[in-house]
């Protein structure tokens, strides 16, 4: 089922985000994460190329052990590295698993690493896989003004590029102060952009993800959080259960206020997407009563 058709029938949708291991690794760890994200009933599981510019590898393979499990997968799909063949292949690779949602990304910049010719930016790849089949395509969006982007208003004409390409729903980029959020909204409600947009999520739970996924990230840091982060750096246990009861009040805040969704980058944590979908249940089945 196409994603854009769940948007249709709720008010706000609920998702997890996966990656693959690496490429030698055993499946089965990976599966078994798989088995109790689908019996948290999602509306869909994405999945994606890996960190790092680390390519399309897995991805399809992933995709279809979650079909198999029931659920909607979203491959993500990257091109900045790679040709119109390439991508093609993938494109085949994700057809023959059943996947018909893809959230069309640029992909990280990979020092040293040649980059497409093909295409530049993600609306170049989305303009290409919807010429080439009747997919779905999902688009990224950034909440405090992607990177690279010169002012929040070239950010927004960017954005269009991308939904004239064919990007039917959005995602954010994580982010840990709603007011981006909403101020992100109002933006858009501005510049005529009516697609859905879910809310990306990602629970600070461990050391790792405040050294490495912030610093990759740029997302910024309020003081509630970052009181968190000081007082539990060294205490996995409490940090744990803090980075979940902030996700879950951030989560409980953006239902509350209208946000047509949530998509939690959970890390592969089984714990951590079950501790939170209980925490937030009631709110997310009351929105969509």
């Amino acid at each position: 089922m196409k994603i854009s058709g769940i948007f249709e029938k709720k008010k706000a949708l609920w998702s997890f985000e996966v990656f693959p291991p690496k490429p030698t690794a055993d499946m089965s760890g990976v599966r078994q994460t798989l088995k109790e994200l689908a019996d948290l009933s999602p509306d869909y599981v994405s999945v994606t190329c890996g960190a790092g510019g680390t390519g399309n590898r897995r991805t399809a393979e992933i995709a279809s052990v979650i079909k198999e499990l029931g659920i909607e997968p979203l491959a993500h799909l990257t091109c900045i590295n790679s040709s119109a063949a390439d991508v093609e292949r993938s494109l085949g690779e994700l057809t023959a698993a059943g996947v018909t949602n893809i959230l069309a990304l640029r992909g990280d910049r990979v020092p040293g690493a040649e980059e497409s010719k093909d295409f530049r930016h993600a609306s170049d790849l989305a303009a290409f896989i919807t010429e080439r089949g009747d997919y779905d395509l999902c688009g990224a969006c950034y909440p405090e003004c992607h990177p690279e982007s010169a002012s929040p208003e070239e950010d927004i004409e960017n954005l269009k590029k991308k939904i004239d390409a064919g990007v039917t729903h959005l995602n954010t980029q994580l982010f840990y102060d709603n007011e981006d959020f909403y101020r992100f909204s109002e933006r858009l409600d501005k510049a005529g952009i009516t697609v859905p947009v879910q809310a990306g999520i990602m629970p600070l739970v461990k050391k790792s993800h405040v050294d490495k996924t912030i610093g990759l990230s740029g997302a910024k840091l309020p003081g509630k959080i970052s009181r968190m982060i000081a007082r539990f750096y060294d205490d996995p246990d409490s940090l744990m259960a803090a980075g979940i009861a902030y996700a879950t009040d951030q989560i409980a805040d953006l239902l509350s206020a209208g946000a047509r969704g949530v998509h939690l980058y959970v890390m592969n944590n089984a714990y951590v997407a079950r501790t939170i979908t209980n925490n937030v249940s009631s709110i997310l089945a009351s929105v969509n009563r």
